[in-house]
C-alpha cells in the first residue's frame, strides 16, 4: 500500500483511505457518517492536525473542562463544514480525546475532501 490520497479499498461499508501509511476509516452506517478522531485540547488555535493512529487529529482551543473543548470542536467542525452545529454529534468518547462523531450521510464528500488534504 502507498501513500495515495484515494479510496483503496471498500469492505463492509467501510473506506479506508491511506494517508501517510495509516488507514484511516470513513464509516457509513445507514443515514449517517461515523468519523474517528483524535482531539489535542488546549491548542493556541483550533486546525486540523493530519492524521495521527488511524484518526483525524484536530487541534482544539479550547480548556479540556466543562465540555468546553466539545463544544469548540463542534463549532469548528461546523464552520469547516459549512453546516449547522446541530448537524454534529460526539457518539463516543465525550469524555476521551479519542471521540467517534456522527453526522449526516449527506457530508460524507466533505469529509473524504477534508481527510484526503490532510497528508
Amino acid at each position: 500500500m502507498g501513500h495515495g490520497k484515494t479510496p483503496v479499498a471498500t469492505q463492509n461499508q467501510f473506506q479506508w483511505y491511506i494517508l501517510k501509511g495509516m488507514a484511516v476509516c470513513i464509516r457509513p452506517a445507514g443515514d449517517i457518517l461515523l468519523l474517528d478522531i483524535k482531539v489535542q485540547p488546549g491548542a493556541s488555535r483550533s486546525a486540523l492536525g493530519g492524521i495521527r493512529d488511524g484518526r483525524l487529529k484536530v487541534r482544539i482551543a479550547a480548556a479540556p473542562e466543562d465540555g468546553k473543548a466539545n463544544g469548540e470542536l463542534v463549532s469548528f467542525l461546523a464552520a469547516l463544514l459549512r453546516c449547522p452545529k446541530r448537524d454534529i454529534a460526539i457518539k463516543s468518547g465525550e469524555r476521551s480525546r479519542h471521540k467517534t462523531l456522527s453526522l449526516p450521510i449527506a457530508y460524507l464528500e466533505k469529509i473524504e475532501e477534508i481527510v484526503k488534504n490532510e497528508e
